[in-house]
């Protein structure tokens, strides 16, 4: 297994399979419909606009497993040091620890940069995230009820963050 740094070219139909596997079987993305490849080159732009990392893990023989990201939390000005991330594994390969080694990552390239808080927007019946997030110490932070309606039920989303030690010296403006 190897970390690497995704791109469009090399792994936008690994990640378009990931992702909408998980929108059409599950409640971690709150879309309806799968998406198409026109969208992950505007998904790739936005990353790369906002010097977000994409990081995959691909096995020996080069196949993504997995993939991480982060982005903007919310618009604002005074929200720039804190970044929503997301982490989504191939479901043939969940529980073996690569998401883990993919948020764990996304943590360092968030210090890197410079973020101070990470934040996971989890649906509240999925405790296997939930878990998952604590085991890194992310925190709960709060939820909103009946915020999506997905499969026929409301859905409530969790907050989950993990606070870094920077910036060295944040500045407003």
């Amino acid at each position: 297994m190897q970390i690497v740094a995704c791109s469009f070219e090399r792994h936008a139909t690994a990640i378009l399979g990931i992702l909408n596997e998980a929108i059409v079987s599950s409640t971690a993305l709150y879309d309806y419909q799968p998406r198409s490849i026109d969208s992950m080159r505007s998904w790739f732009d936005v990353k790369e606009a906002g010097g977000f990392p994409v990081i995959g893990v691909e096995d020996e023989d080069g196949k993504l497993l997995g993939f991480a990201s982060y982005g903007v939390f919310r618009a604002w000005p005074a929200y720039k040091y804190s970044v929503e991330h997301s982490v989504y594994v191939d479901s043939m390969h969940r529980g073996k620890g690569l998401g883990l080694l993919l948020l764990r990552e996304l943590i360092e390239h968030a210090r890197g940069q410079g973020y101070h808080t990470l934040i996971g927007v989890i649906d509240s019946d999925n405790q296997g995230s939930i878990a998952f997030h604590e085991r890194l110490g992310f925190a709960y932070a709060g939820t909103i009820r009946q915020a999506g309606f997905k499969f026929g039920r409301w859905l409530d989303v969790a907050f989950y963050q993990l606070l870094l030690d920077t910036p060295a010296t944040p500045q407003d403006g």
